[in-house]
């Protein structure tokens, strides 16, 4: 290995998601290409690179190092270039040169050692000389961290990851247990910690290594949406992933159990595994959901016939007898759940519930999982509507990769009853935190289409609670007339019976381009999107109103690529566009974005009344207001009115959204939607998923692809095992009998 005292002159490319960096480099001997790994790069800094001369066939001669140490500079030139390189954020090119001029080669130490000496500097008050010097002692902590992680293959990008959260202990804690990074950093997988754990010597079969691939087997599938596991196919996984006996984890088992790390309890014939978190909210919803639909709901003011009666004349639409039923029924009981499709009325009962609470002096609430689906239900109904998070006044917690609930047993929400659109959205978890914050006797009624796609987290909530029979339901099934004149209406319930949609009648909305060439499809999907729906629907803005959907990220009709195509066609880069390039993903000023996961901690401000608040989440759409690379920030625009800033370091939180997967657009509606059509995997392929996406449409659906691949769609029915105990508890409630079940 070649050790190379090198200056980086010129920056070609540098991917701040893995680190990876192509770069020009001043040696002794001249220029070099550097390739390899650097956390943070900017033109100026000198580094020490370890690694080989070799030659790439395309680029020619290249250095490439698999360690980089930065050293610091010494004369007045190299610490004026070092500052002005943006390496200390709020440090331009001016006030680099002012400190310089002001202490020369005695800089660092002056920064380091004698902070308030920097106020003598024009511009410098105590609180930035402050901010100074703690940025540039965590610069060198940080380059010695990364250093030392190099040797365990963690590249610059991962090592920056770890120090923002373990700071100077960065390496103490890996050495201590190399697999809570699984737990403490997203994106860092069983795999990964493992190849560190080998470097660091831990023994394959090492009851701590076991212990953390029967956790992170439970915890991959708690995202896939099961709450547990069957024992033997746990045992199975685990010993697959760990290259160990499926009697070596059985034993870990047996012992994690017995120390109380997961639970196994039988059911229905069967062990079965559960992490703590899921078991116990299996446990608390069964139990607050009978507790619920045991107490009596507090008594509205007059007969439930005359409030409807009342209701019908105030808003001049009359409820048909299914829908009358509905509401008997969710005003009569503790819990109740109202489900249907598309045009079956759902949103009229829910404003008839609301008015009447409301006329019987009763305190209601209404909620939705997502911000989208909240906004949806205020502009249809007039009501207040919020987020379930944001309902219970979640709380994010340094340190934890979770939330907390203001409003749970000890301080519970004080309403009468609580209303839940989109139900088939909530998953365990969240539903653990709604039922806890409900006081007995208060309402508790649940509405959602219990065939759309189930929840992105683990748990089928609403599928469970309809399956047992224990909670009261009412199923929609008449679609009223005037939803039966849009075609999209009428050919969601045909998928959903397993019929294939009538697409092209004239005057309709939903329509076929036939095609079987997936260029000529992209190609397609282009020109409707810019072009033709914008010149048939005039009154429409594309990037707001037309939302294209897919089944995979993956492949030629994938959101990753059908994004690139669209960016490019829609919003390309210009002089006056700033961009910033992360991962394999460029995004730029104007672009369409979408949050991908919960962070419940991130901060934003109202455009309209100046209001702050915390929390952007997975499936929140926004658009790029602006990118400032010299302090490392871009700011987006949430629903028009969230104004959301994120550090670099932060953008795998966003994604290109011109186009979204099925998934990604659970709870949102759009005026027109696209989807491609074409062969996709079985297990993407299926009737719910196709059915969720048409059911994303208001005013236009266009399918673009085979009309096989369509009937395929419709004519696979399978859903995919999701384990869940939820539905088995509760039907043991309406047995009379506990099973052997705790609750």
């Amino acid at each position: 290995m070649t050790e190379i005292k090198a200056t980086l002159t010129d920056l070609i490319f540098h991917n701040d998601e893995n680190g990876y960096t192509v770069a020009v480099f001043q040696t002794e001997d001249g220029e070099i290409t550097g390739v390899g790994s650097l956390a943070a790069c900017h033109e100026g800094s000198v580094y020490v690179l370890r690694g080989d001369m070799t030659v790439h066939p395309k680029f020619g001669e290249q250095f490439a190092f698999k360690e980089a140490e930065e050293e610091m500079p010494s004369t007045g030139a190299g610490i004026e270039e070092f500052l002005a390189s943006g390496v200390l954020k709020g440090i331009g090119k001016k006030t680099a040169k002012a400190i310089v001029d002001k202490f020369g080669e005695d800089t660092f130490r002056i920064i380091e050692e004698e902070p308030d000496a920097l106020t003598r500097v024009s511009g410098i008050g105590e609180k930035k000389a402050a901010a100074i010097s703690e940025a540039f002692r965590e610069h060198k902590e940080f380059a010695e961290i990364a250093l030392t992680l190099q040797q365990y293959d963690i590249n610059g990008a991962y090592a920056l990851k770890l120090y923002k959260v373990y700071g100077g202990e960065t390496v103490d804690k890996l050495k201590e247990n190399p697999y809570s990074l699984i737990d403490d950093f997203f994106g860092i997988g069983f795999k990964k910690a493992d190849r560190i754990a080998e470097k660091l010597g831990v023994d394959k079969e090492d009851p701590f290594r076991i212990r953390s691939g029967v956790r992170f087997t439970l915890a991959y599938h708690a995202g896939e949406g099961s709450t547990f596991l069957p024992r033997n196919l746990l045992c199975e996984k685990a010993g697959g992933l760990l290259d160990v006996s499926t009697e070596k984890v059985n034993d870990e088992l047996v012992q994690m159990a017995f120390e109380g790390d997961i639970f196994i309890e039988n059911m229905e014939g069967r062990d079965v595994a559960y992490l703590f978190p899921f078991y116990r909210a299996e446990q608390n919803v069964c139990r607050c959901l009978r507790i619920l639909s045991e107490t009596e709901p507090k008594m509205i003011g007059s007969d439930v016939e005359s409030l409807i009666t009342m209701t019908e004349n105030e808003t001049g639409i009359t409820l048909s007898d299914e829908q009358k039923h509905a509401v008997r029924e969710s005003i009569n009981k503790g819990v109740s759940v109202i489900t249907g499709g598309p045009g079956t009325g759902k949103t009229t009962i829910i404003n008839t519930i609301m008015n009447i609470f409301e006329h019987s002096g009763l305190k209601a609430a209404i909620a939705a999982p997502t911000g989208r689906a909240a906004k949806r239900i205020t502009e249809t109904s007039g009501k207040d509507a919020s987020t379930i998070h944001r309902l219970l006044e979640y709380t994010f917690f340094e340190g934890e990769d979770n939330m907390r609930f203001g409003k749970n047993s000890e301080n519970p929400l004080d309403v009468d009853v609580v209303i839940i659109d989109e139900a088939s959205m909530v998953d365990l978890m969240l539903m653990d935190g709604l039922v806890s914050a409900l006081k007995p006797g208060t309402r508790l009624i649940m509405v959602g289409d219990a065939d759309q796609l189930p929840p992105v987290g683990a748990g089928a909530v609403l599928k469970d609670m309809l399956d047992s029979e224990y909670v009261d339901s009412v199923r929609l099934k008449e679609i009223f007339r005037q939803a039966k004149e849009s075609l999209i209406v009428v050919n969601a319930h045909r998928i959903n019976r397993g019929e294939y949609p009538d697409c092209n009648e004239k005057g309709k909305d939903f329509f076929l381009i036939r095609e079987h060439k997936e260029t000529e499809m992209l190609r397609l999907i282009k020109e409707l999107y810019i072009s033709r729906l914008p010149a048939y629907y005039s009154d429409i803005v594309p990037e707001r109103d037309i939302q294209v959907l897919t089944p995979t990220r993956k492949g030629h009709l994938g959101s990753i690529m059908l994004n690139k195509e669209l960016q490019e066609a829609l919003n390309p880069p210009g002089p006056e566009l700033e961009e910033k390039t992360f991962g394999d993903r460029t995004f730029r000023e104007g672009d369409k974005v979408m949050q991908i996961r919960n962070n419940y901690q991130m901060e934003w401000k109202n455009r309209e009344d100046f209001t702050e608040g915390e929390g952007i989440f997975n499936g929140d759409i926004g658009y790029i207001v602006s990118i400032n690379k010299e302090f490392n920030e871009m700011t987006v625009l949430f629903d028009g009115c969230r104004y959301v800033t994120y550090d670099f370091t932060q953008l795998d939180e966003l994604e290109l959204a011109y186009a979204v997967t099925v998934h990604k657009s659970q709870g949102s509606e759009f005026p027109i939607i696209i989807m491609p059509v074409t062969w996709f995997p079985p297990l993407l392929a299926t009737r719910n998923l196709f059915y969720t996406a048409v059911t994303r449409g208001k005013s236009a659906v266009v399918l673009v692809g085979s009309e096989q691949r369509m009937h395929d769609m419709v004519d696979n029915n399978s859903t995919g095992e999701r384990y869940s105990g939820l539905g088995v508890r509760l039907a043991q409630f309406l047995n009379g009998a506990k099973g052997g079940f705790e609750i």
